[in-house]
C-alpha cells in the first residue's frame, strides 16, 4: 500500500493546526515539528504564518536553526506562508537585526509590506499553478517580493493600495513561498500543490 509524503509543520508559534488539517485533506501524513528528530523524519516542511522574528528566535531557543538550514541546503521541500515566505528569502527588509532566514529562494522580500492588521484584505486570484478556477487569497500583515532571481518562477501577483503590482506567491525548485494564508480558507490546492511538490522529490531520491 502507498502512503502519502510525511510532511511537517513548524510547530512553533503561528497557523499550525490549520496546515496541519489541509495537509491531511491533501493526503499526506502531517505532523508538528518542535524537536530535531521530528525534522529528521519528515519528507517536507512547512513554515506557517504568524510572526516571523519570533519564529526566528524560537528557532535558536529549540536548536532547530542549524538542523533546518542544512535540510533546506540539502533540497528538502518547504513551503512558506506570510512569515514563513520572510523565512525562505535571501534578503529581508523592515526587520529586526538579528532576526536570520534560510535563502531558499533567490529574494527580497518586505516585511508587513501590505500594512498594519487593520490592512488586512481578501481578493480572488487565479494563480496557474494551483488551478484554473479563482483562488480566495487572505492577506494578513502580509509581506510582498521586492525582487526575485533569475531562477525564480513567479506564480502570482496582486495590485496594492499603491496602485503597483506586487509578487505575492514564489516557487524556485524545491520552494514554494506565498504572501496569503491558503491554510485558513477551506481551498487545499495550495497544499496539494505542494504535497505532490514533496512526492517527486522522494520518488527521485527513491531512484537516485
Amino acid at each position: 500500500m502507498t502512503t502519502g509524503p510525511r510532511i511537517g509543520v513548524l510547530a512553533l508559534q503561528g497557523d499550525v493546526a490549520e496546515h496541519l488539517r489541509h495537509l491531511e485533506v491533501a493526503g499526506a501524513e502531517a505532523v508538528p515539528v518542535r524537536r530535531r528528530a521530528e525534522l529528521d523524519a519528515v519528507d517536507g516542511l512547512v513554515l506557517p504564518g504568524g510572526e516571523s522574528t519570533a519564529m526566528s528566535r524560537l528557532l535558536g531557543v529549540y536548536e532547530l536553526d542549524g538542523p533546518l538550514a542544512a535540510r533546506i541546503a540539502d533540497g528538502m521541500p518547504v513551503y512558506g506562508s506570510c512569515a514563513g515566505m520572510i523565512l525562505l528569502a535571501s534578503d529581508v527588509l523592515d526587520t529586526r537585526a538579528d532576526a536570520r532566514w534560510f535563502s531558499a529562494i533567490d529574494m527580497t522580500v518586505r516585511r508587513n509590506a501590505f500594512g498594519r492588521q487593520v490592512d488586512s484584505f481578501e481578493t480572488d486570484l487565479v494563480v496557474e499553478a494551483f488551478g484554473p478556477d479563482p483562488l480566495r487569497t487572505v492577506f494578513i500583515r502580509a509581506p510582498w517580493v521586492e525582487s526575485v532571481g533569475g531562477d525564480v518562477e513567479v506564480l502570482a501577483t496582486v495590485t496594492a493600495s499603491d496602485g503597483d503590482d506586487h509578487v505575492v506567491a514564489v516557487r524556485q525548485g524545491n520552494a514554494l513561498a506565498t504572501s496569503f494564508h491558503p491554510e485558513i480558507t477551506d481551498d487545499v490546492r495550495v497544499h496539494r500543490y505542494f504535497v505532490d511538490m514533496v512526492c517527486r522529490s522522494r520518488a527521485l531520491l527513491a531512484t537516485s
